[in-house]
């Protein structure tokens, strides 16, 4: 028995001629799964019909549409196509991915870069800070208030305003060495290790969110084991530095003519008179200043700690005075009025050492002259339990558990004493 007759091969005629409604048109011989299909507004469409190799079933792929694609183009175009299934690859499948992807591009071309500024942000606001819900309740962040203001603080004043505006997934191992060795350059090594350590805390916090891709490295992390190697101190050490009395007077005296900027000046007088921190000394504000008391209320310490600093005369006096040039904070910035930022003290330290302009004794730190006070008030014969009192210690062990006395009594008295021996340097 003969087998079917192919029909007669597709013609430009052929096409040409059709109406919608008229049954497809198929191709024959080598030419044969190519289709032409004629829609209900008169457009006709060459396609490829065949078996897919990977499912088994029955696709099609569009070619394109006559006269735009001519019969010869469909023709060349099924042959391409042929060639694909004939590796055993679906062309329709195929094409479908390559539009996924083209559609995936162009969506991620329309959202912004993840800058380094948006990682710092991300990790601020999702996780160092407090953060209000939809329903107004409040989710403590995980830093106390003091600490979340000091990682901003930190991040952004040198990670962001140097790396700020660059794409955080490009930022590479050299960028954060690069960064870390200017802040070292200024003389400022704990501030670097710090924005080392929150830098890098930020990239892995973003990473733990999945807005990396899975190879990506945390730049932070690998800048941290190269800068390992280099020995370079990224940390504050024990301290040992303490002003004798000759330094003392002659820092004293110094002072006043020096090139410092006068808030910074006024710091490291409060300093020397209460034994604060400095970082306590220039976020002081005059809400919790009590000039007939002669206290200044520390809210937030290191410690955690509230507690009363008492004030000698020579402070009281000088706070007097003081008062009618500041506003809402003892210490604050002639440019945003808030208090000045601590690292502003070691900056300017740096800078008079550059410029030649620093006292000519040993290499000294703010934080020294709180060591200086503690060591001074044991010389006059402070009580050992008085001079810890004054610094804002705690007592630990025993001690600390049923003695809650406070000493403010002694602390002004010996705070006097103290301020009264400087005099007497200054006088010498």
């Amino acid at each position: 028995m003969a087998g079917k007759q192919e029909g007669r091969p597709l013609s430009f005629k052929a096409i040409e001629t059709m109406k919608p409604g008229d049954k497809d048109k198929a191709d024959v011989g080598e030419n044969r799964g190519l289709r032409v299909f004629c829609g209900a507004t008169g457009v006709k469409s060459f396609f490829y019909r065949y078996t897919s190799p990977t499912t088994g079933k029955l696709v099609q792929v569009k070619i394109g549409h006559f006269p735009q694609t001519s019969l010869s183009a469909a023709r060349l175009k099924l042959h391409e196509l042929k060639l694909l299934r004939q590796e055993g690859r679906c062309p329709a499948t195929e094409l479908k991915q390559e539009k996924l992807q083209k559609a995936k591009e162009a969506e991620q071309e329309k959202i912004p870069d993840f800058t380094v500024q948006g990682l710092v942000e991300l990790y601020l606001t999702e996780h160092i800070e407090d953060r209000k819900t939809k329903d107004g309740k409040i989710i403590p962040g995980v830093r106390k208030k003091k600490g979340q203001a000091e990682v901003r603080r930190t991040l952004y004043g040198d990670a962001v305003k140097y790396l700020g505006t660059k794409n955080a997934a490009e930022i590479t191992r050299k960028d954060i060495i690069d960064l870390i060795h200017g802040v070292v350059a200024r003389g400022a090594n704990v501030q670097a290790g710090n924005v080392l350590r929150e830098l890098s805390l930020a990239y892995e916090f973003a990473i733990g969110l999945g807005r990396f891709d899975e190879s990506f490295a945390n730049p932070a992390l690998l800048a941290k084991s190269s800068l390992r190697q280099t020995r370079i101190k990224l940390t504050n050490g024990r301290g040992t530095r303490v002003l004798s009395d000759a330094e003392l007077a002659k820092f004293l005296k110094w002072l006043p003519g020096s090139a410092y900027p006068p808030v910074i000046k006024n710091v490291l007088r409060m300093t020397l008179w209460t034994g604060c921190r400095t970082g306590e000394v220039c976020d002081m504000a005059w809400k919790d200043v009590d000039l007939e008391k002669g206290t200044i209320h520390l809210r937030e310490t290191k410690t955690g700690v509230e507690r009363y600093v008492q004030l000698c005369t020579q402070a009281i006096e000088f706070l007097k005075v003081l008062r009618l040039n500041s506003d809402t904070y003892l210490f604050p910035s002639s440019r945003t009025k808030l208090p000045i930022q601590q690292k502003y003290l070691t900056e300017n330290a740096w800078h008079l050492r550059q410029s030649g302009k620093m006292l000519d004794i040993p290499s000294w730190t703010p934080h020294d002259l709180r060591r200086t006070v503690r060591t001074g008030l044991s010389r006059l014969q402070c009580p050992n339990e008085v001079a810890e009192a004054v610094l804002g210690h705690t007592r630990g062990g025993v001690e600390g558990i049923y003695n809650l006395y406070k000493y403010d009594a002694e602390c002004k008295q010996w705070l006097q004493v103290w301020a009264g021996h400087l005099d007497r340097l200054v006088a010498s």
